[in-house]
């Protein structure tokens, strides 16, 4: 008999790309009936982001108080993170968790289905920020409690077929994640006449959005290249800035605003398991340069002009060079805008319910932990 989810918890955090997919995601599944409690991890939600939630019908914010899992110093916290989450699923009598951090699954008690999506880890981070160097020994406990998440969970998900290479490679996954690309649904801004300007977004202190490396471009440039994010950390790291025209966080008004203009979008990261921003940036008719990495030519090859490598002059070049020619430009907007209407939160809200069914079943029938089985010993 198939059971019907009527209400499932979703971990969430207010500090990057997975604030955004969440709620996205719990708004299109409340229009399919299922409601959801977002738990919020680490930094509290800002009175934009709760006013966002409490407009959506079927949607509870819950802050709880307890960290996010790359936060923290040791398994112990994330552990106690996870008890404080599985008595919230049963406060809310949850049918489902989907935990968007695979680390916090290790901790997960009771007969609940969990469904983990990876959109990042310190490993895999490690492996692009510092390529050629071992994870820090310190993180050891960290890839350790993945690795164990991801056999707790049910079904383990990836936001690209790329980055579920990367965490089968990275965990001895005999069977790698399911793929389900995120989805943006565009904002209702009405265009205007492209702007002889170029605009990245995104958190500009991490390391693999190489904010040096477009701020050396920047420095090349004869036009402005506007950069909206944060420069400083949670956790207090910080990337010094020269050239790049700052905007900080941004509402997602100010995004939508900025994007209207059309500028040339460009992402620099050597780390990206999908890319909300791309996706938006294309969603608005943006022209897009983007690092020629995995993710990105899966979801972006043939709507994007690639540059390889940390050549700032290389960069600079092709941000001219698209910028100063107005047919290219108009080919790569219109290019990105029509691969970017693929991407819809109905689409990854379908193909979730889906996966969502799928761990239910294999609960109901004892199988609870159905990827004990892909990760190598």
């Amino acid at each position: 008999m198939t059971h019907r989810l009527r209400r499932i918890l979703m971990t969430v955090d207010a500090v990057g790309g997975v604030w955004r997919y969440a709620v996205d995601l719990s708004g299109a599944l409340a229009a399919a009936g299922i409601e959801t409690v977002l738990a919020v991890l680490g930094p509290p939600a800002s009175e934009g982001q709760r006013a966002e939630v409490a407009a959506l019908p079927g949607v509870t914010l819950v802050d709880t108080g307890e960290p996010l899992d790359w936060l923290t110093d040791d398994a112990v916290a994330v552990r106690h993170a996870a008890t404080t989450i599985a008595a919230l699923a049963t406060r809310h009598r949850v049918d489902l968790i989907h935990a968007n951090q695979p680390a916090l699954a290790a901790g997960l008690t009771g007969d609940l289905p969990v469904v983990a999506v990876a959109h990042g880890c310190v490993s895999t981070w490690w492996e692009a920020a510092r390529p050629g160097t071992l994870l820090d020994p310190g993180f050891g406990w960290h890839r350790a409690l993945v690795a164990e998440g991801l056999r707790r969970a049910a079904r383990v998900v990836a936001p690209s077929e790329s980055y579920a290479r990367t965490v089968a490679r990275h965990y001895g996954l005999t069977v790698p994640p399911l793929a389900v690309h995120n989805g943006r649904t565009p904002a209702p801004v009405q265009a205007a006449p492209m702007r002889p300007i170029a605009f990245t977004a995104g958190r500009l202190w991490d390391e693999v959005k190489r904010t040096p490396l477009l701020d050396a471009a920047a420095g090349r440039l004869a036009v402005p290249l506007y950069a909206a994010g944060a420069t400083r950390a949670p956790h207090g790291a910080s990337v010094p800035v020269e050239h790049l025209h700052l905007l900080g966080e941004l509402t997602p008004d100010g995004i939508a605003a900025m994007l209207a203009a059309r500028p040339v979008f460009v992402s620099a990261a050597s780390f990206e398991p999908f890319g909300l921003a791309v996706l938006e940036a294309a969603q608005a008719g943006c022209p897009l340069i983007l690092s020629d990495i995995d993710t990105f030519r899966e979801l972006w090859d043939g709507a994007a002009r690639f540059v390889a490598g940390d050549d700032p002059a290389a960069w600079a070049d092709t941000i001219a060079e698209v910028m100063g020619d107005n047919a290219e430009r108009t080919r790569l907007a219109d290019a990105a805008l029509a691969r970017g209407a693929h991407f819809t939160v109905n689409a990854t809200a379908t193909a979730m319910r889906g996966i969502y069914a799928d761990a239910a079943a294999a609960a109901s029938t004892g199988y609870a932990a159905g990827t004990r089985e892909r990760v190598a010993a």
